[in-house]
């Protein structure tokens, strides 16, 4: 169990930067996935090829028998599995963590621009991928586990391929308790499945709502901008206050701050642009 560990140590950092319904999916990742496959299925499938037995003792016919009735194993399939969804979420998180990083620093600084609004654009936008993509994933996996194993695993499996001598019965270990497995990570790749669609359409709803919303922090920007020029010398009244206070009001400005400063004439005028 301690190789999934580091699995589990990213995956708490990611739940931090998901909302509501990703964290439900990392529930059924950690616990109904990465906990059950490394405690109990583990000692399931650890002893399938030794257990798989053949009424022949050909050499060769159990080997080929074993790898017509498992391509491969359902262990391995499982896991091979829960890295590739993995790998998106990892790299999203390294993402998210420079994201953060980049973001506090840059609110040491009342600095105001629309650079954080189009990051935060990007951000959202790299979720929605790293959610399809796992979508995707899914989706194959739930098909390919289908086509490779069905819903059952038969206790008995005739065998006709070469070197055996002839159509050989061969028998494999605790086929109920592996039927059982299979039913159910097939029931939790479903859960994942449409909880992840849920998780879609909610996240592609939020991002296209808030890109229809860019100009309230324009606004506020433009008026920043015109209290740091004032600041800086442009147009102040006498004993060092400023002419307007940007503080209050500052919705109410329309247009780019290029626009609003070629319009600036006097004092009067900043004023009644800002609310002030």
């Amino acid at each position: 169990m301690g190789e999934w560990g580091f699995l589990g140590d990213l995956f708490g950092s990611l739940q931090a930067h998901s909302p509501m319904l990703g964290r439900f999916w990392l529930l059924l990742m950690l616990v109904f996935r990465i906990l059950i496959l490394g405690t109990v299925a583990s000692d399931l499938f650890e002893d399938e090829q030794e257990e798989f037995a053949c009424n022949t003792l050909q050499p060769g016919c159990k080997q080929v028998c074993y790898d017509m009735a498992f391509p491969i194993s359902q262990y391995r399939f499982w896991v091979f599995h829960i890295v590739l969804i993995a790998t998106p979420s990892m790299l999203f998180l390294m993402y998210a963590q420079h994201h953060h990083n980049k973001k506090t620093s840059r609110s040491k600084g009342s600095q105001c621009s629309t650079r954080e609004y189009r990051e935060d654009r990007h951000f959202r936008r790299l979720y929605i991928v790293n959610v399809i993509f796992r979508i995707v994933a899914e989706v194959g996996f739930l098909v390919g586990q289908w086509q490779l194993y069905g819903f059952k695993v038969e206790a008995q499996f005739p065998c006709s391929r070469f070197p055996c001598p002839y159509t050989v019965d061969c028998f494999t270990s605790r086929p109920a308790e592996k039927t059982v497995f299979l039913c159910f990570y097939f029931v939790i790749g479903v859960i994942s499945g449409v909880s992840s669609c849920i998780e879609l359409f909610h996240s592609s709803i939020k991002w296209f709502c808030t890109r229809r919303r860019p100009h309230d922090l324009e606004d506020s920007c433009t008026c920043q901008n015109l209290h740091n020029l004032q600041h800086d010398g442009f147009d102040k009244k006498p004993g060092g206050k400023t002419a307007l206070d940007c503080s209050a009001g500052c919705g109410k400005l329309k247009g780019g701050s290029h626009h609003i400063l070629k319009n600036i004439i006097s004092h009067k005028h900043l004023a009644q642009l800002c609310g002030g």
